[in-house]
């Protein structure tokens, strides 16, 4: 007998990674079934799903989102901080006070989404712990 997870209808299971990932980063919903929060606090996941019961707390997403957010801040940024100091002739200071609380606002912004991203890939790929689940006719790369 097969312990673990509740069922959930195969039609609810994710058919791709970008669909999973887009459950649990854009929505912040459970990446298998779609319908649960999957965070209870704004980086602190659930342990289980309450509607599919698939146990979250195997995940190990640790220092990778954060290198996902400073990635994308530093290459949306980089082209922000050349156009505001060299093209729009902004003093250094000036620049800093526009540059500093966008770039803090953009690294949160991007947080949560990226540790959701991070936590279906794991569980996609059947990484941490979890079981590589696939409904019939589904996506395996």
């Amino acid at each position: 007998m097969i312990t673990g997870p509740a069922a959930v209808h195969p039609a609810n299971l994710p058919h791709s990674f970008p669909q999973a990932a887009y459950r649990a980063a854009i929505k912040a919903r459970c990446p298998r079934c779609g319908e649960a929060p999957l965070f209870r606090k704004w980086l602190k996941p659930v342990d289980t799903c309450s509607s599919c019961a698939q146990d979250w707390s195997l995940h190990s997403a640790d220092d990778f989102p954060p290198y996902i957010s400073i990635f994308v801040t530093g290459h949306v940024m980089a082209p922000l901080i050349i156009l505001l100091v060299s093209d729009a002739g902004l003093s250094i200071m000036a620049a800093l006070a526009i540059l500093l609380p966008l770039a803090v606002a953009i690294m949160l912004a991007i947080l949560q989404p990226a540790k959701g991203a991070v936590i279906a890939m794991q569980y996609w790929l059947g990484l941490s712990g979890f079981a590589k689940e696939r409904p019939p006719g589904a996506d395996d790369a």
